[in-house]
């Protein structure tokens, strides 16, 4: 790999121009492809036909308006740690598909370390989160589960840290 490219994938590598992209699209995606090439210095077709490679490569994998999840009424956030008994592959498909099914886990991971699982999850209030916890419990056999709740969010960012060549 040279100093001015990042690989992407074996055929494909992000150059400069590509980054700039990235992190122009990140802060705003509602530009216009004419103002998106503006800043990163290109005209409109080169900056698009650029835009679209990130997408078929995958690098870019959709756009969406970022939502106050208190101005809509979720305003507790909870990161969920679990344990399981059971390591086999068809309790883990079912508890994946049983949690990515629940709208309000916004990310689910397996972990390595002393938990196996970690979730974040949004919900109203306490009764929305017991609705939810007891869901949860009913899916498969849990050995334990670890409930935190954020009193406060200091920084929260959706934007990837583009890195440099």
């Amino acid at each position: 790999m040279t100093d001015t490219a990042i690989q992407v994938s074996d055929s494909r590598r992000l150059d400069a121009i590509d980054r700039k992209i990235l992190t122009v699209l990140q802060e705003d995606a509602s530009l216009s492809v004419a103002e998106i090439g503006d800043r990163v210095g290109l005209s409109s077709t080169p900056c698009w036909k650029r835009i679209q490679r990130l997408e078929a490569d995958g690098v870019i994998l959709r756009r969406v308006a970022l939502v106050d999840q208190n101005k809509i009424g979720l305003g507790i956030s909870v990161f969920v740690s679990v344990e399981s008994g059971d390591h086999s592959e068809a309790w883990l498909r079912k508890f994946a598909d049983a949690v990515s099914a629940m709208p309000e886990v916004m990310e689910f991971y397996r972990m390595a370390g002393d938990v196996d699982y970690m979730l974040r999850v949004v919900v109203a209030d306490m009764a929305s989160y017991d609705i939810f916890y007891k869901k949860l419990i009913s899916a498969v056999p849990l050995k334990n589960v670890t409930s935190r709740f954020a009193m406060e969010k200091i920084k929260s960012v959706t934007a990837l840290p583009v890195p440099a060549a």
